[in-house]
């Protein structure tokens, strides 16, 4: 386990003045995926039912995800009395599921698999540190800190597995990123769309992915500052076997950064 616990965090100086509504609402939607944790252990186990080290070492990550969702979930009720999160997230599990019965990774290899990790990883550290510099309410600043400092580590330890099964693997810089680039484009499929609507959706709605996709990204992209970009971009190049600090980081960060801010733009104009 990483060195804070729920009962570290200091709740005591709430301040609901600093609560943006906006970003409480993917707030509720982040806590459904990271609480869903324990699923992606049982997957991940499966997957490296072979390899005791990594199977320790996902059920302790898996831990780490579930206090994550827990202490934004906590957030997210002082934030807003009325929302139950235990109701959202068995919302959320009836209409989500994960392969629990793949014995085999979805990304063809286990060092495939533990590639991917590192794309999930990059994109969960800058999150929460463009989150954590976002908002002003103490409480969620610190949960913030906390939750970015344990995905930079878990990125640390699902690139030092990676780099151990790619001597047996034997994946090309071409096979990584087409994982990676495959693993990005999920970031667009039903979980978090899905999480967004179980979160924040009236219990008579009708779930479409593409709106509540649209709304959580609405809400997100506009957080992110260059720093954060370069850094997951450091970090996304880094997984493939690539430079991860010369030019074609600079590039990559000024295409990403135009990418977020355009469909800010988008997307506000859209009203989504």
């Amino acid at each position: 386990m990483g060195n804070w616990t729920l009962e570290s965090i200091a709740w005591d100086r709430f301040d609901p003045s600093k609560v943006d509504p906006e970003i409480l609402r993917n707030i509720k939607a982040a806590a459904m995926v990271e609480r869903n944790g324990s699923d992606y252990a049982i997957y991940l186990s499966r997957v490296f039912a072979d390899d005791p080290k990594a199977v320790d070492d996902v059920g302790r990550w898996s831990l780490e995800e579930v206090q994550h969702g827990m202490a934004l979930g906590r957030w997210a009720q002082l934030a807003d009395p009325s929302w139950d999160f235990d109701a959202a997230f068995a919302r959320f599990r009836a209409g989500y599921q994960l392969p629990l019965d793949a014995t085999r990774s979805v990304r063809g290899s286990q060092a495939g698999e533990m590639m991917a990790r590192c794309i999930v990883e990059t994109g969960t550290s800058s999150y929460y540190s463009a989150l954590h510099d976002a908002t002003e309410e103490p409480v969620l600043k610190q949960i913030c800190e906390r939750i970015a400092g344990d995905e930079f580590r878990h990125y640390k330890l699902f690139y030092d597995h990676m780099q151990r099964l790619l001597e047996r693997d034997r994946l090309s810089t071409w096979q990584r990123l087409w994982i990676g680039w495959g693993r990005l484009a999920e970031s667009e499929d039903d979980e978090l769309a899905y999480a967004y609507f179980a979160a924040n959706e009236p219990a008579d709605a009708l779930y479409d992915r593409k709106k509540a996709g649209n709304s959580y990204a609405r809400r997100a992209y506009p957080l992110y500052r260059p720093f954060h970009v370069q850094r997951a971009m450091a970090m996304m190049l880094k997984a493939v076997g690539l430079n991860s600090t010369g030019r074609l980081n600079r590039v990559l960060t000024r295409l990403g950064l135009w990418f977020l801010r355009r469909r800010s733009s988008q997307l506000a104009a859209q009203g989504a």
